[in-house]
């Protein structure tokens, strides 16, 4: 029976999160979670009136993440995870308080709920973070053509990488490996997708089986 082992994807709206996990997936027999973009009946309202819909945008989300992280527990071998609930709380969340579109009751009701959440699941045994340019992200966020992405303020973008920069330089609950995907394009340049195979290697060396697709 292989290792379990746990990889999380982490990074910001446009960082090539997905794209990381659909290599990652073709590369090694471990089994994927995505995050619930799709399935949050809140999110087109909150792009369209973020203080209406933070509150609940957010929950959704850090419940859900709790039932994936539960899964992802319960799953034999390797998984791997595009985004977490730590930036779900400690990111997105936050960003949202600070800017005062969660208020200070519903923001006590979401931080006792996600501390009660960490007391309940395992930490990733790798994180993976990818950071790149504020320019390279809006270029991927207009690209993609998410229609509900495509009026995100720059100001939130530059917010949530400040956040993003703090939370990686204090992560202290396992192994972190950081890509830079500006530089990076592991979609389609094989001298980079051998360099992130060797890296991941060089931090599970035991746990990650080559597919055989």
């Amino acid at each position: 029976m292989s290792q379990q082992k746990f990889i999380a994807i982490a990074g910001n709206i446009g960082a090539g999160k997905s794209t990381l996990l659909q290599f990652l997936t073709r590369t090694y027999d471990i089994s994927p979670f995505y995050e619930p973009n799709d399935a949050n009946p809140y999110l087109p309202d909150f792009y369209k009136d973020m203080r209406r819909w933070a509150f609940q945008s957010q929950l959704f989300f850090l419940s859900n993440k709790f039932r994936i992280h539960q899964e992802a527990d319960r799953t034999p071998g390797v998984v791997i995870q595009d985004r977490t609930i730590f930036e779900d709380a400690e990111i997105f969340a936050t960003a949202l308080h600070r800017m005062r579109k969660i208020d200070q009751r519903d923001w006590q009701t979401y931080w006792s709920f996600y501390q009660t959440i960490l007391g309940a699941i395992r930490p990733p045994d790798l994180m993976i973070y990818l950071h790149c340019s504020m320019r390279t992200l809006r270029r991927r966020i207009r690209l993609r053509g998410r229609q509900m992405e495509q009026d995100i303020p720059l100001s939130y973008l530059k917010r949530l990488q400040g956040l993003y920069d703090q939370w990686i330089e204090n992560y202290s609950l396992g192994e972190i490996l950081v890509l830079d995907t500006g530089k990076l394009d592991f979609a389609s340049d094989l001298v980079d997708r051998q360099d992130v195979r060797e890296r991941v290697e060089a931090v599970l060396p035991s746990a990650l089986k080559r597919s055989q697709y």
